[in-house]
């Protein structure tokens, strides 16, 4: 879904790692300068844990430029304002009875392009050569596209782990934010090379998913108080960790719910929704995603 503006963050969202803190304007750069493209892909928190993540295949996307006419490298990329957790689970705040979210991603861009952290243990590698053109009309869909596409969604709801199969709620995370940036450079003329390009998904498998509204209709003082309670029950185990103990006694409610009595409750598009979980519930894939063609109207090169 995309929505008008961009609503301010609440103070009570707090970040443990600054978000784009050396982050700057996207330049405009001349016409006729040519532009490569890097491919850029990592493992997830890899400044924290290394190639930990990397061996579950759970990687961060990003793009890379490098001006011809200045030399200059940058790097763009899309992620949460206040870290994974908060994205994918609410905090249950004791004075607001509606589970609380801070669940917002942007896009970030700034100078350079640290080539140790994205080639020791990821992909740095050229995709594409676009015209300044090309850039500034990229620079222009980038804006538009973060100034409307606003909340952060980890899970990706299918019924079925085929490839054929349903899709009920596609994720919303940076590797969709790559995806789209390449397709609008092949609707501007980019030609791309062809060479293999994975992305991680981390997909819950469902049966039909059955609405259950807003914040307000389950929520505000006319809502449904029964399934409130069972919205806050079902995200209560997910809450930040305190002890060891209190982690593995979450973790068995979280299976029972989850597994054992196959449920979900998903928050998409600031709507509640119920999964009715299936086998095998849980999945992280590491799949193939081409590269766009390039669009037959286009800037040239």
């Amino acid at each position: 879904r995309r929505f008008d503006y961009r609503p301010k963050t609440d103070p009570y969202c707090q970040a443990r790692y600054t978000f784009c803190p050396t982050g700057s304007a996207i330049p405009v750069v001349k016409e006729e300068d040519v532009i490569e493209v890097y491919r850029l892909q990592a493992p997830v928190w890899e400044f924290k844990y290394g190639d930990l993540l990397g061996h579950l295949k759970i990687m961060h996307d990003a793009v890379g430029f490098k001006s011809s006419l200045t030399g200059k490298n940058y790097t763009m990329e899309w992620y949460e304002l206040f870290q994974l957790g908060n994205c994918t689970f609410p905090h249950l705040r004791p004075d607001m009875d509606a589970p609380f979210w801070c669940n917002q991603g942007a896009a970030c861009f700034y100078e350079g392009i640290d080539d140790a952290h994205w080639k020791e243990n990821g992909t740095l590698v050229l995709v594409t050569t676009i015209s300044g053109t090309m850039f500034n009309e990229m620079a222009k869909w980038v804006k538009h596209d973060n100034e409307t596409g606003i909340y952060y969604e980890t899970w990706t709801v299918q019924a079925s782990p085929d490839k054929e199969s349903i899709v009920w709620f596609d994720s919303y995370e940076c590797s969709k934010f790559i995806l789209r940036t390449y397709q609008k450079l092949a609707d501007l003329g980019a030609v791309f090379k062809k060479i293999q390009t994975n992305y991680t998904s981390i997909i819950l498998f469902s049966g039909e998913p059955i609405y259950l509204g807003n914040e307000t209709s389950i929520f505000g003082p006319l809502g449904n108080k029964t399934l409130a309670a069972a919205i806050r029950d079902f995200y209560y185990p997910f809450k930040p960790y305190r002890t060891v103990g209190e982690f593995f006694v979450d973790l068995l409610k979280i299976i029972d719910r989850v597994i054992v009595k196959r449920q979900f409750y998903l928050f998409y598009n600031l709507e509640y929704w119920f999964l009715p979980m299936k086998f095998p519930y849980l999945k992280i894939v590491y799949e193939e995603v081409p590269l766009p063609i390039r669009s037959k109207t286009f800037f040239g090169v």
